[in-house]
Formats: structure tokens, sequence, C-alpha cells
């Protein structure tokens, strides 16, 4: 049996993948985390086979919480499963030492056979994220300003593109207002942008965010 941690903030969508998975016969679901804290205490409690991270809960950088799970508990792998499809979100969790990466509008087939190869020790991608990674390694970053960025403030920018403002970001990553407001400085000098609507629009553009997600929805 593999035994498994669900951490998401979303209670109903714990509960919906519970099922989900325990529906295959082979997975159990014997730990549900709602903010990186809580899956950290639940992984020190006991073994497991898999943990299964949403990147975009409360508090925590979604890559800075991988990094230390991977250093405190090496054996146990991370399967990622996120609104987020684009690459860039993919290659930094597998850089980070996520060893699978799955989107959330993926198919409840695919999420099961995702969590059988992780928990035994593979890997998961889809073809064109497999391929996105590769590029990566390889230098072919296609330029872009948004991949100048490093993990804290490709996560400052996501909220800023979502219409949160300093004080509301501070709170949610735990950081002073200040280090937000020199965060944005920083990431709007390095993306050679005027302001934040600049940063929107260029969010929406590139598929950074959610059209939902913007202000504008």
């Amino acid at each position: 049996m593999i035994t498994v941690i669900l951490a998401d903030d979303h209670t109903l969508l714990r509960a919906g993948l519970r099922r989900l998975l325990e529906h295959a016969g082979d997975i159990s679901v014997e730990g549900e985390a709602g903010n990186g804290s809580e899956a950290l205490k639940l992984m020190a409690q006991r073994p497991w086979d898999l943990l299964v991270l949403d990147m975009s809960m409360p508090g925590r950088d979604g890559v800075d919480l991988i990094r230390q799970i991977r250093h405190e508990y090496p054996k146990i792998p991370i399967l990622v499963l996120t609104m987020h499809g684009e690459q860039q979100y993919a290659v930094r969790a597998i850089k980070a030492g996520a060893a699978g990466y799955l989107t959330k509008d993926s198919a409840a087939e695919e999420l099961v056979e995702a969590v059988r190869k992780v928990a035994g020790g593979g890997r998961y991608l889809s073809q064109s994220l497999a391929e996105s990674i590769a590029f990566e390694r390889h230098g072919d970053t296609g330029a872009l300003p948004h991949l100048l960025l490093s993990d804290r403030e490709l996560s400052v920018f996501r909220h800023l593109a979502s219409g949160l403002n300093n004080s509301d970001i501070a709170r949610l990553l735990f950081l002073s207002v200040k280090t937000i407001s020199t965060y944005k400085c920083r990431i709007l000098v390095k993306m050679q942008l005027r302001n934040q609507s600049d940063l929107v629009r260029y969010a929406i553009r590139h598929r950074l965010i959610d059209d939902k997600d913007s202000p504008d929805a």
C-alpha cells in the first residue's frame, strides 16, 4: 500500500483527491496538510511513501518548501500537483528536488499513474514539460525577462500580477513590507517594466497567471 500525505490549502479539493486516489485500491491517504508547516509536522511523525504537494499554498514559497523537505526528508519523494502548467514553474520545482510535476486539470488516471511511479522511485512529467526542462538545462531560456528572476522574485511577481499589494504579499510570505517593496523594485528593473500594470499585462501575455487570477477578472 502506498502511503501518501496530501498538502493543499483547499479542504474540498483534498477530499476529492483522497477519494480519487483511494479508489485505485493500492493508495492510502493517511495524512492531510493545509500548509507547509503542517506538512513538515506530518513528515516528522513516521515514514511515508509520497508527498503530494501544492506549490501555491499560503505562507512559504513552494520552491523553498521543496528544498527544505528534500534536505530534511530526502527519502520522501515529492509529486507537485498545481494549477500552474507553465514550464518555468515545473523547471524550478524539479530543480529544487521534486520527482514529479502534474497540473490539477490532469485526468484522474494520469494522477494515479504519477503517484505510483513517483512513489516507486521514478519521475513523472508530461512529454512537453520534459522537453522544456531539457531545453532549460542546455541554457535555452529564450531570453524572456521573467526567466531572469530568482525563485523568491518569481513568487512575489506572481502575487503582484494577481493584484495583491505589498502588505498582502508580506503577510502571505511572512516577510516585511519593506522587503516586498525591495523585491518589487528589483523585479521591475530586471524586467524593464514601468509599473505593476505593465507587470500584470506581461504575466497575462506570457500565461504566468490565469486570466481569472488577474486583477481585471
